[in-house]
């Protein structure tokens, strides 16, 4: 099941990434990176595919946050993304923009997917879960601060 998934993974990336444009100007795009004009964040699914999080993090309508603790995210994070670890969102909920679409990411996806749904059951419209984590974000060779 796991090899499913994993396949179904790398196959939505290609599919993504045959739909290449110029790169977004904040940020060298990987070869046959989805470009950041064709992506509609008002739209975005539920759980969003690392390229996908790679077009968008630019812009100024979207916020990056990772939700792993800070010895996590000192050994290694997305350029960029805020640091919210996972046990501080329910008293930081006012720190969390409203007006911009918010991807949560955490080591693999799954603390994210969880502070999404919590997120969304607290009224937040525009929070979206990053698949994978900063796994996959690794896996697809996109750069990592430390």
């Amino acid at each position: 099941m796991k090899r499913f998934f994993l396949l179904l993974l790398i196959a939505a990336t290609f599919a993504l990434a045959s739909c290449a444009g110029a790169p977004a100007t904040s940020m060298p795009a990987a070869p046959n990176a989805v470009q950041s004009s064709d992506i509609d964040v008002a739209n975005l699914p539920l759980n969003v595919d690392v390229a996908t999080v790679r077009a968008i993090m630019g812009r100024d309508d979207v916020v990056l946050l990772d939700v792993r603790e800070p010895e996590e995210y000192a050994a290694g994070h997305i350029p960029g993304v805020q640091l919210l670890p996972m046990g501080t969102v329910p008293a930081r909920l006012s720190d969390i923009p409203t007006d911009k679409t918010v991807i949560v990411t955490c080591r693999s996806g799954n603390r994210s997917g969880q502070i999404t749904d919590f997120l969304r059951r607290n009224g937040f419209t525009r929070v979206h879960n990053m698949q994978g984590g900063i796994l996959a974000w690794q896996r697809a060779g996109y750069p990592v601060e430390r």
